[in-house]
């Protein structure tokens, strides 16, 4: 679930709120994106859950039309094929998740009506009845379902939506990144995966999160005026405020990270931060980071400000 690539967006975002505005708001903005971490962990299991409620409305459906006075052959031997669906059964019926969801104490209990009206969304859609009337369906049929459904319909539900409002302020920033992370989730489902693999960001030490979130934040702020004159020489043609704000952030934050957590990989580092350019920078921003970082890595590697231990020496 949670993964260093979120906990950097989430470090972006609130470096970009301090360079854009009030830069004495460091301490609050630094508590807030801890706050965050755990707001978006709690969102991300609730979307997931989300899941198994759907499949619970559709079996008591089946078993209600079961149970009509006079039952069709239809009303007696239903098409289980949404209810079986290898992602969905998966998710609905993955005990770990449900433990961790107790543990967090994260439920739906008391929003029956909220996945009655969505699942006849769900039963409205184009997609669900071409699944329910195509032959059997493959696997990658079975996913494919799966993700547009969470896309098109449960990511942008309004009852969904207007609980996560009530419960957070910031619901819309934390739904924005905890969606794009079930969706690449489901979209990286292999055939014979399962539903703990869609968890495992949660082995990460809550303690260690935090450290790493607090720490780059923090010391990419410190360190900013000494990477903002390393980037403005190594950046042919371009003057330090000429470059965009987005791309200057992400390159104090892949040098600032690149000193000072020895045991990740500068190719890591590298990758982590082109990859987050293309979804929140200028579309040149990719080759335009790589090479201005590259030159950089280069010399800090030569002159000893980059040191790498352990896993960091991997590939660096």
């Amino acid at each position: 679930m949670v993964n260093r690539r979120y906990l950097r967006i989430k470090v972006y975002q609130s470096l970009y709120a301090h360079w854009q505005g009030d830069r004495t708001s460091s301490t609050r903005l630094g508590k807030e994106l801890v706050q965050g971490i755990d707001r978006t962990n709690d969102m991300y299991l609730g979307l997931l859950l989300v899941f198994g409620e759907l499949r619970h409305v559709a079996e008591q459906r089946m078993e209600e039309r079961r149970k009509k006075h006079l039952p069709t052959e239809g009303d007696l031997n239903p098409d289980r094929r949404f209810v079986d669906n290898v992602l969905i059964a998966g998710i609905a019926t993955s005990d770990r998740l449900q433990q961790e969801c107790d543990k967090r104490r994260i439920s739906w209990v008391g929003f029956r009506e909220v996945f009655t009206a969505l699942y006849k969304s769900v039963e409205d859609s184009e997609e669900f009845k071409a699944y329910m009337q195509a032959p059997t369906p493959t696997f990658s049929q079975q996913r494919e379902l799966v993700v547009r459904l969470f896309s098109e319909l449960i990511a942008n539900d309004e009852h969904l939506q207007e609980v996560f409002e009530s419960r957070s302020i910031f619901w819309m920033e934390d739904l924005d990144l905890a969606a794009t992370m079930v969706k690449r989730g489901l979209e990286n489902w292999k055939e014979k995966g399962s539903a703990d693999e869609l968890l495992e960001g949660l082995s990460l030490d809550p303690t260690e999160e935090k450290s790493f979130v607090g720490d780059l934040f923090r010391r990419t702020i410190e360190l900013g005026d000494e990477h903002e004159a390393l980037i403005a020489e190594r950046a042919s043609n371009w003057e330090a405020d000429r470059i965009a704000l987005s791309d200057m952030i992400l390159m104090k934050m892949a040098l600032t990270e690149v000193r000072i957590f020895e045991q990740i990989p500068i190719k890591v580092t590298m990758n982590e931060y082109i990859e987050i350019a293309k979804a929140y920078s200028t579309p040149k921003s990719k080759n335009f980071i790589n090479g201005v970082l590259d030159k950089i890595f280069i010399e800090m590697k030569a002159d000893g400000r980059i040191s790498k231990v352990g896993r960091g020496l991997l590939e660096s």
